[in-house]
């Protein structure tokens, strides 16, 4: 049987796919490939449609139809809340029916928009209900009820279409395969009844309770057939309105089959399969193509995406007013249950979720009212409303209204991220923005409905003021890119929906209509083209040309001095000395009894070792160090974090990558005697007897001397560039600060040295720092130079001698290990053309040292092979 299973791994193709599936690419490749198939169908689908015509029947709908579908829409999205209070009932939640309706409509209208196989929804109310006190595992358990009783009130739809009490007959022979989707849900209300009631099964049901009476599974196939009913309803009343020559109950039968479709693509909303079925579907019943898109889309925005912007009203309301780390949200695993659609979005990640829910819901509200002015900018007014603005106002200031209307949209678009990220100058700026977006799409063509929805906007944002605690945000070129190229993108949208429906629109007006109000297909070109320019001219200037805020200022003499004494008094560790190169900043806690070490990489602090100071206030000090990182929109991360700080690492939220290992050995033990030991003792004796001799130099050094070792170290370079961070470099201000240990040919002359670094641990350790030699010194020369240096920290009464990294050593041994660790296992075994790991390894075995694990210690949220390329980049260059 393994020999069998051996073969078929053996093929590539078996082993692609295996990799595929371990790897969890399936997450991705199925949604990808469900959307490509959908873009395919929708391009063929959509070639013979005529915005123009389409906004025009939009244009065209009675405003007390609008009303009339808008409170219908809004209960059946509110009838979803029944499944919150049969769990409710049913777990006994002690929640007060207000707030499960708020946490029901949160839940359903996110999960309605960004739902990936009802994920979202169910990670909301786990956060909702635990911030409400419900206990984890009671959630848990009532998620687990949820999942499979929401499509039962589908099945039942799904008979009524197979009893024909609704026509589908005429998109089920178009697609064949969607008789087996009818049948297929069709059973799954009968086989959930069958599993619920098997004692075997219905424990994953009931959390482990058994079978769940009668009356709380008629109340959940209740509520999930009214669910689809009332949208299916909603779906066709507006097809009814819309398509006059179709029945209400034709359309009904199309939104059932493209609701099953819709649910089988797992698309968010099932965006896409349920659009090209119910276009199809209404094709193929005689209704016009234009029409029956038209339809589409006012179900779109009024069963989806006006019950959502409600939803982002209230999760916004949901904020918590301070910004606490909720970390025992990490218990939920929400992280895991994000999809590419909400990754792209920019979904809060599992900590401070709900804090960072109520910004997020902001930010995208701003981003909605960019979207809106450009749109209102791009479709034709309301005659009528156009006709008395110009009473009011003169055409020239109309049209130029217009145009202002776009520049702020654009740039309330490009804000959106800056509201997200809750910085204050981007809160003003947009406050700003839309209050002036307000005025002028009203004076355009008196839109108030739009005016009134970014005031709305603007009321939600100066409530939420508070919340915006942020200084500033790295502007990398990464953010720069993908704004810039959106910005482009809205412009572009702008341009192609105003230049393509004006124009036709006009063909529908009387004849003896003027047409001034109305602009022509390059006006629309040359108002895209000026606005996208002007709004990214005023946001540089807003933004770019500002006095420069930076987090720090490089220590000077007088704060190394205070390092010092800190040193002195509270003990450092084995990469304390390299403060002093001056190229770190200093991160003092208000108390000053911690002090935490780091440097800038892009939008990243990378701490370079543990902070230092008392052990009791660590934990305290990396919280308060976070803080002031997320005050700039910044990661703070550890490098070279030692064994002993990993339990206070993970309190707060860190994972783990072994960096390598620390080889310090231990002075009492160490001798050159014996057959290990043999090479050591030979190269020793022979550089003895050949007139070498070594010499222990301290500080201060004459300014010969560092003159000498200077041209050691530029010829040892040969126009290399030094190296920084976690490495030390020549400066002759960093080498007067500790013992010098040189090694000299027969003739005196100096070919060789190194520079040591004391751990400030009252005398018990010592490292070794800068090591220099020429170029044509014998082999042997740093055997002979590590033996004298660790024989002298003996002599000196140090316990412990660093001899350093070795990086990568005995990384991603277990099999268990991190996927990042089995690859840097590779680069350790075959990476040797490019750095020696194994022979620096080989190299500091010699001298029988203990190995001390090293780590990088970073949060969830960053993707670790992108920190591997800024920590590489961070030790590559060096700062003066």
């Amino acid at each position: 049987m393994n020999s069998n299973r051996k073969s078929i791994q053996s093929f590539k193709i078996v082993q692609f796919m295996i990799t595929i599936y371990r790897q969890r690419m399936t997450r991705i490749l199925l949604p990808l490939a469900v959307l490509a198939f959908i873009i395919w169908e929708a391009g063929r689908e959509l070639k013979g449609f005529n915005l123009a015509r389409i906004l025009h029947e939009l244009r065209r709908m009675d405003a007390t139809f609008l009303i009339e579908i808008g409170l219908f829409s809004l209960v059946a999205v509110a009838a979803m809340s029944a499944y919150d209070y049969v769990i409710r009932h049913h777990f006994k939640f002690q929640i007060k029916p207000g707030v499960t309706f708020r946490y029901a409509w949160i839940s359903n209208t996110f999960n309605n928009v960004f739902g990936f196989a009802g994920f979202t929804g169910a990670g909301l109310r786990t956060m909702l209900y635990k911030k409400n006190g419900v206990p984890l595992g009671v959630i848990t358990s009532a998620v687990v009820f949820l999942s499979p009783v929401v499509i039962t009130g589908l099945s039942l739809l799904a008979w009524g279409a197979i009893v024909h009490l609704y026509p589908v007959q005429p998109v089920l022979d178009a697609h064949p395969w969607l008789h087996w989707a009818l049948w297929g849900m069709a059973l799954y209300l009968p086989l959930f009844l069958i599993l619920q009631r098997s004692k075997r099964y219905a424990k994953w049901f009931n959390k482990g309770e058994g079978r769940l009476s009668w009356s709380t599974i008629s109340a959940s196939i209740g509520a999930s057939l009214l669910e689809w009913l009332l949208a299916g309803l909603t779906f066709a009343w507006i097809g009814s309105y819309l398509l006059h020559e179709l029945p209400i109950s034709a359309v009904f039968g199309i939104y059932v089959i493209a609701a099953i479709a819709g649910l089988i693509s797992l698309a968010p909303g099932g965006v896409g399969a349920f659009d090209i079925i119910a276009l199809l579907g209404l094709q193929l019943e005689g209704a016009n193509p234009d029409r029956a898109l038209a339809v589409l889309l006012v179900f779109r925005v009024f069963y989806f995406i006006i019950p959502w912007l409600i939803g982002l009203v209230l999760a916004a309301l949901e904020m918590i007013p301070r910004n606490e780390r909720l970390s025992q949200l990490a218990e939920t695993g929400w992280d895991y249950s994000l999809n590419a659609w909400q990754k792209v979005w920019g979904w809060p990640g599992q900590f401070r979720f709900l804090a960072d829910l109520g910004v997020w819901a902001l930010g995208k509200l701003v981003l909605i009212s960019g979207a809106v002015l450009l749109l209102s900018a791009a479709t034709p007014g309301l005659l009528y409303r156009l006709r008395f603005a110009e009473h009011l106002l003169s055409l020239p200031v109309m049209r130029l209204s217009h145009e202002i209307s776009v520049i702020i949209g654009i740039m309330l678009v490009v804000l959106s991220h800056g509201i997200s990220l809750r910085i204050r100058r981007a809160l003003r700026l947009t406050l700003i923005l839309l209050l002036a977006g307000a005025i002028f799409t009203f004076i355009k063509g008196l839109d108030f409905e739009e005016a009134l929805f970014l005031l709305f906007v603007a009321l939600m944002l100066w409530i939420s003021r508070s919340r915006f605690y942020r200084v500033s945000a790295p502007l990398n070129r990464h953010n720069i890119l993908i704004w810039g190229g959106l910005s482009l993108l809205v412009t572009g949208a702008y341009f192609m929906i105003g230049a393509g429906s004006n124009t036709p629109f006009m063909r529908h007006l009387h004849a003896k209509v003027h047409l001034d109000f109305f602009m022509n297909r390059s006006d629309y070109g040359v108002t895209a083209v000026f606005s996208l320019i002007l709004a990214w001219v005023f946001l540089t200037v807003y933004f770019f040309l500002r006095p420069q805020r930076v987090i720090g200022n490089l220590p000077d003499a007088r704060e190394l001095d205070k390092l010092k004494e800190f040193l002195e008094r509270q003990g450092g560790n084995l990469v304390s000395h390299m403060l002093f190169l001056g190229d770190k900043y200093l991160y003092w806690t208000k108390d000053e009894q911690v002090v935490i070490p780091y440097a800038r990489s892009r939008d990243k602090l990378v701490v370079l070792g543990d902070p230092l100071g008392s052990k009791e206030r660590v934990n305290e000090a990396i919280q308060e160090f976070q803080r002031f990182a997320d005050r700039y929109a910044l990661t703070a991360v550890f490098y070279q974090a030692s064994p002993e700080y990993l339990s206070i690492y993970h309190e707060n939220g860190y994972r783990f990558f072994k960096l390598g290992e620390e080889a310090l050995v231990p002075l009492e033990s160490f001798t050159l005697t014996g057959k290990s030991n043999q090479a050591l003792r030979s190269a020793k004796n022979r550089f003895d007897r050949e007139g070498y001799s070594f010499e222990i130099i301290q500080p201060p050094l004459e300014p010969s001397l560092i003159e000498e070792l200077r041209h050691i170290s530029n010829i040892w370079l040969d126009g290399r560039k030094e190296k920084g961070y976690s490495l030390g470099w020549f400066k002759e201000s960093y080498l007067q600060l500790a013992p010098i240990a040189l090694l000299k040919d027969s003739e005196g002359k100096v070919i060789a040295f190194a520079t040591m670094a004391p751990a400030y641990d009252h005398g018990q350790t010592v490292s070794i720092d800068l090591m220099r030699h020429l170029p044509d010194t014998p082999n042997g020369t740093m055997d002979y130079l590590f033996t004298r240096v660790i024989e002298w920290a003996k002599e000196s009464g140090y316990m412990t001698f660093n001899l350093g990294m070795a990086p990568l050593s005995q990384v991603g041994q277990s099999e268990k290990a991190l996927r990042e660790e089995k690859l840097a296992r590779l680069v350790f075994q075959y990476g040797g053309h490019f750095y020696g790991f194994q022979g620096l390894r080989r190299f500091k075995d010699k001298f029988k040292p203990q190995w001390e694990p090293r780590y990088l210690a970073y949060p969830a949220s960053v993707f670790l092979p992108i920190l591997t390329l800024e920590l590489v980049y961070l030790v590559s260059k060096r700062s003066d």
